[in-house]
Parts: structure tokens; sequence; C-alpha cells
């Protein structure tokens, strides 16, 4: 294999894939691996099943796929999509996704478009994430690249981001992948989805000559993600709450023990909506304005169909009417529903030594926060 510019993020070759295996196969980790995949088979089986694959098809299909059947059939009350039929079997798109959970927000989006006979994607993973022998195999085994969030100086910064935008751009135009990418750097963690402008000033970084051109070669499609219970929704409101006092730093593991408890923790009903595609007509709307305009502009059409497609659980009601101390969507939710949600919220009193006001407060702003933005852009567009 030739040496590539993108050999420092990109995921594997096919060429590089049994060896892969085969290191997976031999990790200290892989009964436990095997187990929660392929429940009741012996760890031998599966040991050489895994060292027969030599693509990452073969992979994706026999064993992310079986993961996500687990995951599914072991922590959620059933998963819907909506959408497909808006995307084209013969096109590649660049899905940019609301996110909630490190793993599963792509993870199951690649499980519905191998289920219903669409080719999987790409999809962007911090180097943060991208750290020790095992879950770089199996990352890079299941088209992920990395992406670089270089804490230095400016230039720094710069060089990552266009050297990502070059790969996006060459992962769709020239090698016929489709690409996921959350619509921000990191998970959103208050409830509250909004497109980052930067994220959309750097896909235009590798096409600069024409802004409009940048954006309609890559065919934008927003992703909208719901769970019905927040994905690590007491370990993100303990985050925002230290975060508002004092500088956050990540404890050793964290981002892993995040990883786990997403994959076990139950999250009832999960939905993923695929919004309208951003065609070239609705980008040319924007083509008078200044490059900053521009991006921005193109970001907060992204965030409305995002929020607009989110899917509203109860849950989300009844906090939204605790957060502002009202009755306005009980119909929406029954006692029973509310009960639960109080149940679930108690888990806030173990942690005696912080305010547990300010605690509710952020956990109940993590649910409300879809409620509000579905209200605004119902308000907003009433107005008009």
């Amino acid at each position: 294999m030739a040496p590539s510019v993108f050999d420092d993020i990109r995921p594997y070759y096919s060429e590089e894939i049994n060896a892969a295996m085969c290191r997976i196969a031999d990790s200290d980790a892989f009964p436990l691996l095997a187990s929660f995949v392929y429940p009741g088979n012996e760890v031998g089986d599966v040991r050489n099943l895994v060292r027969s694959f030599t693509n990452i098809r073969d992979f994706q299909h026999e064993v992310m796929f079986k993961m996500n059947e687990q995951v599914i059939t072991r922590s959620t009350d059933g998963l819907t999509v909506s959408g497909l039929e808006k995307l084209s079997k013969d096109k590649r798109y660049l899905f940019i996704s609301n996110h909630r959970d490190i793993v599963l927000d792509s993870s199951l989006l690649q499980y519905l478009l191998v289920k219903n006979g669409f080719e999987t994607t790409e999809i962007t993973f911090g180097a943060n994430l991208m750290q020790g022998e095992l879950v770089i195999d199996i990352g890079k085994s299941n088209k992920m690249f990395k992406v670089a969030r270089p804490s230095g100086n400016v230039k720094d910064f710069y060089k990552a981001s266009q050297h990502l935008s070059d790969y996006i751009r060459h992962a769709i135009t020239e090698k016929k992948e489709s690409v996921w990418i959350a619509q921000r750097n990191g998970r959103t963690k208050d409830g509250d989805d909004k497109t980052d402008q930067g994220i959309i000033k750097m896909f235009c970084m590798s096409h600069p000559s024409n802004k409009i051109e940048a954006l309609a070669e890559l065919n934008i499609v927003p992703v909208s993600v719901s769970y019905e219970w927040e994905s690590c929704d007491i370990l993100k409101t303990l985050e925002l709450y230290v975060s508002k006092h004092t500088k956050y730093v990540k404890k050793p593991g964290e981002d892993l023990n995040s990883i786990l408890t997403g994959i076990v923790q139950q999250k009832g009903r999960v939905n993923i909506s695929v919004c309208d595609p951003i065609t070239e007509q609705e980008l040319r709307q924007f083509s008078d304005l200044t490059n900053n305009d521009y991006h921005r502009s193109v970001a907060q059409l992204i965030t409305r169909r995002i929020q607009s497609a989110y899917e509203l659980y109860p849950n989300n009601y009844i906090a939204h009417d605790m957060l502002y101390g009202n009755e306005t969507f009980k119909n929406r939710y029954t006692e029973e529903q509310k009960a639960d949600f109080l149940h679930h919220i108690e888990k806030l009193e173990q942690y005696e030594e912080l305010d547990g006001e300010a605690l509710l407060e952020i956990l109940l702003g993590i649910y409300a926060n879809p409620v509000r933005n579905r209200n605004g852009m119902l308000h907003s567009s009433s107005s008009l």
C-alpha cells in the first residue's frame, strides 16, 4: 500500500483488517466482548470467527451489526427510524447529527443503514477516544477516522481543521464513502442541540473557491437522534454542575466509563430521524452573505432540521413542566410516567455534598430543552 497523506487519521484499508482481527481476538478483553456480542457461544468459536474476517464489510455485518442488536434488545424498548426514503442508495452523504451518546448515535445509524440495504458510513472519532490498541483496532476496522483536537496555537488548530476538511471531501467525492459527523465538538450535555458554525466553516476549507459548491457536493443530511432516557444523564448533570463552579477536568478513564454506561444503561425508546437533505437551492439563498454569515445561516438551517425532527417523549414534557412550574403539557404524559421520571431523578440524592436544587435544575434542563427549542420554532414561524 502506497503511503497516503491521510494515513494519520484514516480508517483501516481492507488489506489491514485480518491482522487487526487477529489482534482483537488475542486481546485480554476478548472473552468479555465475545460474551456480549455472541451470548451462549464458546469463546474459542467466536475467536476463530473473528480471525477469519478479511474485510471491513464482514466485520461490520457480522460483529458490529450483532453488537447493535444486543444493545437494542438489552437496553432499549425499541429503535425506530424515519426518513430513510429520502436517501438514494447510489449517492454518498455527509450525515450531520446531534450527539447524545459517544458511540451509539453513529453506531445505531449504521445498524439501520445495513438493515435497510444502504452502505455504512465512515465515522468521526475524537483523538482523545482513539487510544489503546484494542480501541484503535475496533474503531479503524469500523470505518472510524480520527479527529484531532489540538489545544495548542491557532496555527495547529487551522492545520488540523484543513486536514479534516480535506479528508471528508476525499472520502465522499473520491472514495465514494458517506461520512457521519456530530453537529459540534463533543456531546450535547444540556439537551440543547445546536450546530456549530465552525463545523460548517471547516467543511468549506477544502473548497475555498466556491462556498455553495463546497457544501452542495457533500450532500449534507441532518440527522436527529432521540433517547427516551437520556444517555449518561446523571454523569452529564454532574459534569455541567462542576463546570459552573470551576474548570471541568476529565478523570482518567472517564470517556470509557461514559461509553460503557451509554451502552448498558436503559434507554427506553430510541428514535433516529433522517431529515430532508440540504439542497443546493437552499444554499444559494445565502449566496450573497459574507462567508461568516453564510456559515452561520447554514448551521442554523441544520439546527432547525435536527431540533424539529427530535422525537419528544413523555420525559421531555414532564421535565419541562417541572422546570417551569406549570402543567402546560400534562396531556402528554400519564401520572405513572411522571412517577417513573420522579423515581429516576431520585438518583441525584446520593450526591448530598452538592447543591440538590442546582443539580435538579440541570437534569430537568437536559430533558426540557428539546421541548423549549420546538416551541421556540413554532412561535417564531407563527410570527412570520
